[in-house]
């Protein structure tokens, strides 16, 4: 497990960015949370926001769209096109803040797929300010149900299940595993990708809501408020809305945890990582010097973000007991 920084690190933490990054973070707005706030700029912010994200080659992998059941929205089950048999699967969220993003999540189930014989559920939500919590969460469970009634029928393995997500679609990732743990259903592990785990952290005067790149802290305090439908930071919130803020941790599964020291999300991330591992729950830590939130998928070909990415299937194909098998392909 990589050091963590102490409780008394710095915040924002006093490092720039690294070499590689440095250049193409340029040209990366903030997403900011005025025009986002504004109802009939939300379409053209959410859409210019997957601009960011680089193409994929996806030849080799299908791709289905299935509905969730009882929802609005819809799964996409990423597979191997030779892939036999019941392959385990890698329940994955994106992210966006809460508030954009959709479920194309072309880049992280190819790196799935590519390093082992799985499936990949990318699993929509739907987004706040418009539904607020629990809609997303509820989205999520009713997909996590159809996988446990029907993924045999389709060559998958509920009995083989890790959940992961990248900063918003990381929390969310969270508040599923805690609240599937406490249903009594079987997970393997958790994927925490520089997760937005905890409210307060969007109304910490001590940081500068403009300070971070790619995800600051005005539009933390917008996404958090938009996702729980009221001021963070209030002495109590929902059961499941802020997985950070769960007193007990113990019995949930294998975690790893990657964050930037660049990020937003350096604390919180650290926090929840020791606190898992105060609970005794095996965890893995992750930490990149140099790096922003949203690295890995916004300048995917760095060296730190190949690093950083091989280290996260690396823990997804151990706790799913799947060889690696990147070289079959």
């Amino acid at each position: 497990m990589d050091e963590m920084p102490g409780p008394d690190s710095p915040h924002p933490p006093q490092k720039t960015i690294a070499s590689e990054l440095a250049k193409p973070f340029r040209r990366v707005p903030n997403v900011t949370y005025g025009p986002i706030s504004l109802r009939f700029m939300r379409p053209l912010v959410r859409h210019a926001a997957g601009l960011l994200i680089p193409d994929v080659d996806l030849s080799g992998i299908s791709i289905e769209t299935i509905p969730t059941p009882g929802t609005t929205v819809t799964m996409r089950v990423y597979r191997r096109v030779e892939s036999n048999g019941s392959v385990p699967v890698v329940f994955w969220i994106h992210g966006g803040g809460y508030i954009i993003g959709d479920n194309e999540e072309d880049r992280w189930a190819k790196l799935f797929c590519d390093a082992g014989d799985v499936a990949v559920i990318s699993a929509g939500y739907r987004l706040a300010p418009e539904h607020p919590f629990p809609a997303a969460l509820d989205d999520l469970v009713a997909a996590v149900e159809w996988l446990r009634d029907h993924g045999a029928g389709r060559g998958l393995d509920s009995d083989r299940i890790c959940i992961g997500g990248e900063s918003a679609g990381g929390g969310l990732a969270a508040a599923l595993v805690q609240q599937l743990h406490d249903a009594g259903v079987p997970m393997k592990g958790q994927l925490l990708v520089y997760p937005m785990l905890d409210d307060r952290t969007a109304v910490d005067e001590a940081i500068d809501r403009k300070e971070h790149l790619a995800w600051n802290n005005g539009s933390n305090h917008f996404g958090w408020s938009s996702y729980l439908g009221a001021e963070p930071g209030r002495d109590t919130v929902p059961q499941y809305a802020v997985p950070a803020r769960r007193e007990d941790l113990s019995g949930l599964p294998p975690a790893w945890i990657g964050v930037g020291d660049l990020d937003l999300f350096l604390r919180e991330n650290t926090a929840y990582a020791r606190r898992l591992l105060e609970a005794d729950v095996p965890t893995a830590f992750e930490l990149v010097e140099g790096a922003p939130h949203g690295f890995p998928s916004i300048v995917p070909g760095a060296q730190l973000s190949q690093a950083f990415t091989a280290s996260a299937a690396s823990f997804v194909m151990d706790v799913l007991d799947v060889d690696g098998s990147s070289d079959d392909r």
